[in-house]
């Protein structure tokens, strides 16, 4: 249980899934701007060239309080999960196990300057005697 539960938390914080979740919800909140410009600009303005009524201009005018709302809410929704990734990026960061240098495995032939292993007596190019 306890592997599982560790393999469910490196997926769901891997990158790609972050990022995929974090466009999802921008996506939906750009939605709402869509929906707010078609319904409060575009849809009143079509009725006002195609059929003219007296409150047209109105309900025009109106929309604009509707629409800035709709903007603001999607400005805060960014911001907020700007926040969030920025956290979790920096949990992820402090969590990461920092890696030891590894020992080298090879090493320079002093005389042709060719990498051998690091435990080779003689050079394999040259055959120089190594100490």
């Amino acid at each position: 249980m306890k592997k599982f539960l560790k393999e469910f938390k490196e997926f769901a914080l891997r990158g790609n899934v972050l990022d995929m979740a974090i466009g999802i919800i921008i996506g939906g909140a750009f939605t709402g701007i869509v929906t707010s410009l078609t319904e409060n600009f575009i849809n009143p303005l079509l009725n006002l060239i195609f059929a003219p009524d007296a409150n047209a201009g109105y309900t025009v005018a109106g929309g604009l309080s509707n629409f800035l709302t709709v903007v603001v809410n999607f400005i805060i929704t960014a911001f907020v999960l700007f926040c969030i990734l920025r956290a979790m990026n920096k949990l992820m960061s402090m969590t990461k196990k920092k890696e030891e240098p590894k020992a080298p495995t090879t090493k320079k032939c002093p005389f042709c300057k060719t990498e051998i292993a690091i435990d080779a007596t003689r050079c394999p190019n040259c055959t120089s005697e190594i100490k």
